[in-house]
C-alpha cells in the first residue's frame, strides 16, 4: 500500500520469516557459526534458543538454504502432539511409508532409513522447532534417538529450537540425560541500539529504499519499545510507515512512533509496556522498599567484616601452628643429634676393644668376656640405629603433614 510512496519495491518489515533478507547481526552470525560447527562435527544434539521473534526460524531456514542437498532434512514446526505421535511425525516428515501405530515399529523403520542413508554417505538432520511445547514423554523419546548409531557414527543429528524457558527446562533433574547429549548450544540475544539502526537500514535497503527514512530519534524509541526483538521492530516500523503514508510524510520521526505506541497497534509492545508498568507500580506501592535496601546494605557490610575477621583468624591459627611444629621439629633434631653422638661413641669403644692387645694368660678371659662385650656393643649400636631410624621417620612425617612436605623448608 505504501511501497510506491517511499520508493520501495517490497514491504521491508514483513513478519513472515524470509531467509533471503536475514540480517546477520553479531549475535545471529555467531549463532549461524555454532550451528554450522555442530553439523560439521556430527554433534548428536544441537540447541538454539532465543526470545519470541528473535529470528530463530529465519536463521534456521537460512542455514538449510546453505547446506542444500548435503543433508536429508526433516523439519517439525508443530510440536503440539503426544509422545506416541512423535516417531510417526518424524517418519512422515522424512516421507517414510508407515502402516502401523506401534512406536517400536516406527523406531525400527527410522533406524532402517538411517542405515540406508549412512550406506550412501548422506547425513540426516531432524529440526524440531517450538521445542518448548514438547511434553516430558516426547522429550524422553527424543533422547532415545541418540541410541540410533552405527559403530561410533551418529546416524541422526537433531536440532532443537525453542524459547529461553526450554533451556531452563532442560536443566531440571529429569532431563539431565538429554541435556548431557547436547554438544552445541547457543542463545540469540536481542539487538542493541546500534544493531537496531543497522537492522532497520538493512531492511529498507533490501526493499529498494533508503536507509535514512527513519530518524535517529525514532530509531531510539523503536529500540526502547521493542527491546531489540526483530519481530517487534518489524511491527512498529511497518505500522509507522503506514502512518507516515497516511500523513504524506517522507520521513518517520519520533512523533510518528509515539502515535503508533499510543494507538495500541502492536500487541507485543503493549504487553512489554504493561509488564514494565506493573513492575514499577509494585515497587512504588511497596513502602518498605527503602528500608529493605538499607537492611540489605547493612547485611552486606556485616558479611564483609565477618569475612575479614575470619581470614585474619585463619592466618593467626596457621602462624601459631607452624611455630609450634617448628619447635617440635627442633626438639626432635636435638634428640637425633644426641643419639648420633651416642652411636659414634659406641663405634669408637668397639674399635678400641678390637684393637687392644691380649697376653697369653688373659687370652681365655679376653675371648670369653670379649665376645660378650662385643655382643653388648653390637646390641647397643643396633638399638641406637633403630632409634635413629624412628626419629628420622617421625621428622619426615612431621615435615610432610604439618609443614607441607617437600614444598616447605624449615630454618633449623
Amino acid at each position: 500500500m505504501y511501497e510506491s510512496h517511499y520508493g520501495l519495491t517490497a514491504k521491508p518489515f514483513s513478519i513472515v520469516p524470509n531467509p533471503n533478507i536475514l540480517f546477520l547481526s553479531k549475535n545471529h552470525a555467531n549463532a549461524l557459526t555454532y550451528l554450522e560447527y555442530g553439523l560439521s562435527e556430527k554433534a548428536g544434539f544441537i540447541l538454539l534458543t532465543g526470545e519470541i521473534g528473535a529470528g530463530k526460524t529465519t536463521l534456521v531456514r537460512h542455514m538449510l538454504k546453505k547446506i542444500g542437498s548435503k543433508f536429508e532434512t526433516a523439519v517439525i514446526f508443530n510440536t503440539n502432539f503426544s509422545s506416541d505421535q512423535l516417531f510417526r511425525q518424524i517418519l512422515d516428515e522424512f516421507e517414510i511409508p508407515c502402516d502401523t501405530n506401534e512406536k517400536d515399529r516406527h523406531l525400527a523403520q527410522l533406524y532402517d532409513f538411517l542405515i540406508e542413508r549412512y550406506a550412501i554417505r548422506q547425513d540426516v538432520l531432524l529440526i524440531i522447532d517450538e521445542a518448548q511445547n514438547l511434553t516430558n514423554d516426547a522429550l524422553e523419546n527424543i533422547r532415545m534417538l541418540s541410541n540410533l548409531q552405527a559403530d561410533d557414527q551418529t546416524l541422526l543429528q537433531v536440532l532443537l529450537v525453542g524459547q529461553p524457558e526450554f533451556k531452563a527446562r532442560l536443566k531440571m533433574p529429569e532431563f539431565r540425560q538429554l541435556a548431557q547429549r547436547i554438544a552445541v548450544n547457543y542463545h540469540i540475544s536481542p539487538l542493541d541500539k546500534v544493531q537496531t539502526k543497522h537492522y532497520i537500514d538493512y531492511r529498507m535497503q533490501k526493499a529498494g529504499g533508503k536507509g535514512d527514512i527513519f530518524s535517529q530519534e525514532a530509531i531510539d524509541m523503536i529500540f526502547e519499545q521493542s527491546g531489540g526483538i526483530p519481530r517487534t521492530i518489524n511491527l512498529i516500523c511497518d505500522t509507522a510507515l503506514v502512518y507516515g503514508f497516511a500523513d504524506n510524510l517522507s520521513k518517520i520521526n519520533q512523533p510518528v512512533i509515539k502515535h503508533v505506541i499510543k494507538d495500541n497497534i502492536c500487541m507485543a509492545v503493549n504487553e512489554k509496556n504493561e509488564s514494565v508498568k506493573q513492575n514499577k507500580d509494585a515497587v512504588l506501592k511497596n513502602d518498605a522498599g527503602p528500608d529493605v535496601l538499607k537492611r540489605i546494605r547493612r547485611m552486606e557490610m556485616s558479611i564483609k567484616k565477618m569475612k575479614t575477621l575470619y581470614e585474619n583468624l585463619i592466618q593467626k591459627v596457621n602462624n601459631d601452628l607452624i611455630g609450634k611444629y617448628r619447635q617440635l621439629l627442633i626438639a626432635e633434631q636435638r634428640r637425633n643429634d644426641q643419639l648420633l653422638e651416642k652411636y659414634y661413641q659406641l663405634i669408637r669403644r668397639m674399635q678400641i676393644s678390637e684393637e687392644s692387645p691380649c697376653d697369653g694368660d688373659d687370652l681365655e678371659a679376653h675371648q670369653g668376656g670379649g665376645s660378650v662385650t662385643k655382643f653388648s656393643h653390637l646390641m647397643d649400636m643396633a638399638d641406637a640405629q633403630d632409634a635413629i631410624d624412628k626419629e628420622r621417620t617421625k621428622i619426615s612425617e612431621l615435615l610432610v603433614k604439618k609443614i607441607g612436605g617437600k614444598n616447605q623448608r624449615s630454618d633449623f
